[in-house]
């Protein structure tokens, strides 16, 4: 039964291709004239008909196709290639339509009514950007009304700016607290970098990162701190440059204030330290810098030294020194005209030549005072002389000379002080670590329960670390 089925199948779709090859090379029909008999083509199919067994009706149906002159698809689904009639338009509007427009219409009008809103909050905001300036707006802005613009456009342009330069500027607007008043509080503020200058920081593949200190950091910064308010002012982000202050300055006697990469402007794609932002007066403020760009703004308060790179036998740190202490020592009232004048020189020679001018000068004055040598030595002899300060061993020190000394003999009494009590120090610093530690919460559960206590209470003033000696007085 199977292999009838399948025979019957190989016939029909034999007779099918030779028909359609058939069809495909028929001769164009003759004339109405000519005989059926000329016409007539032999049957190539009469033999493959004759000897099939089954559903005859299919040869014939095919054959009136063929005489037609219609070719049937060889597709399964013929019906499905018949093309559909596409819908004529006839001019007429439905209910649907309608809808469409009208929300449309509707869509359109809410679009307008709100950029009609949006304008006209635009330029009443930027009428009221445009306002005059109050006193806590300049205040904050570190300006007064000789250096605040003072047109409209200046002003909206300013508070415009000030929006979008919000991640820009430092996160606190004033980055030092308000200074101490005197003895306790030094005159002067000496804002020193932290890389080349005070340390400098190599890496390889043997050790990794690896920082050293410059020679005479240690000296610099105690002798210096009894003239300045020293604070460190870094581009390094604080968890990074902390560790390192907390090795230059354990104790936090010298160094009174560090400034890290929060404290920094980002200004044309550069680092800035803005000076305007530390609370000082800046006629009182001096920087150390090895980059010109990080003191753009205020160039005139700054010092730009050589970057320091390494060299063991390096004393360009100390030798800034006693230009550093005659400005603390003869108290200027404005310091950065002196900057001026020793803009773009090498500030150690040439004070070690000024210096050396004045106590020329001063050697002549006290030559010009004393009377001759023998008749001065016989005078004091019989107690005539008429200058009972005068000496015979030379001229006395300059006053630079003498609060230099005074300063010598309070840094040797400071670091004494430092060795006798470094195990007690020590002790203090662990156990502020230790009671650090215990309130740090170990889980997010304790974080939150930390929130509505009270801070802790103020240490026992018995457990206070005692001062060192003379930090009570001002010093000189």
């Amino acid at each position: 039964m199977l292999t009838a089925l399948a025979r019957s199948r190989t016939v029909y779709r034999t007779s099918v291709a030779r028909g359609a090859r058939w069809a495909s090379q028929a001769s164009p029909p003759k004339p109405p004239g000519e005989s059926a008999n000329e016409s007539k083509e032999p049957d190539t199919n009469a033999s493959a008909n004759a000897n099939a067994d089954v559903k005859p009706e299919q040869d014939s149906v095919a054959s009136e196709g063929f005489a037609a002159g219609k070719v049937p698809s060889l597709d399964f689904s013929p019906a499905a290639e018949a093309a559909e009639e596409e819908p004529k338009r006839t001019g007429a509007r439905s209910a649907k339509d309608d809808t469409t427009l009208s929300t449309e219409k509707r869509r359109k009008a809410v679009g307008r009514a709100m950029l009609a809103l949006m304008g006209a909050g635009f330029a009443g905001y930027a009428v009221y950007m445009g306002r005059e300036w109050d006193e806590e707006e300049l205040k904050a802005k570190k300006l007064n009304l000789a250096t605040a613009p003072s047109t409209w456009w200046g002003r909206t342009s300013e508070r415009f700016g000030d929006i979008f330069d919000y991640f820009n500027k430092p996160a606190w607007p004033e980055l030092l607290p308000p200074p101490m008043p005197p003895p306790q509080g030094k005159p002067y503020t000496l804002v020193i970098s932290l890389d080349d200058l005070l340390i400098t920081s190599t890496w390889d593949r043997q050790h990794g990162w690896r920082t050293a200190k410059r020679p005479g950091v240690d000296y610099f910064l105690a002798y210096i701190s009894q003239f300045y308010e020293v604070v460190v002012f870094t581009s390094q982000p604080s968890y990074t440059a902390a560790p390192i202050l907390e090795k230059l300055d354990r104790y936090n006697f010298f160094i009174t204030h560090r400034l890290f990469r929060e404290g920094t402007r980002y200004l044309n794609g550069k680092i800035v330290k803005d000076l305007s932002y530390l609370n000082r007066d800046p006629s009182k403020v001096l920087v150390l810098d090895t980059n010109p760009d990080h003191v753009c703004l205020q160039p005139e308060n700054a010092v730009i030294l050589p970057k320091w790179k390494g060299d063991p036998k390096d004393k360009g740190l100390i030798a800034m020194i006693p230009f550093l202490e005659s400005i603390g020592i003869y108290k200027p009232p404005d310091i950065r005209p002196i900057l001026k004048a020793y803009e773009g020189k090498n500030i150690p020679i040439e004070y070690a030549k000024t210096e050396a001018e004045a106590k020329a000068r001063h050697i002549e004055a006290w030559k010009a005072k004393q009377p001759g040598v023998s008749s001065g030595f016989m005078a004091s002899l019989f107690g005539l002389s008429q200058n009972p300060h005068a000496s015979t061993s030379g001229p006395p020190p300059t006053y630079l000379e003498q609060k230099r000394k005074e300063a010598q003999i309070q840094y040797r009494e400071e670091q004494k002080y430092l060795a006798e009590n470094k195990e007690m120090l020590d002790k203090l610093i662990e156990q502020e670590q230790q009671a650090m530690a215990q309130q740090v919460p170990s889980n997010l559960f304790e974080a939150f329960g930390q929130m509505g206590k009270p801070p802790p209470a103020p240490p026992v003033p018995g457990q206070q670390p005692p001062s060192a000696p003379g930090s009570e007085q001002a010093k000189a």
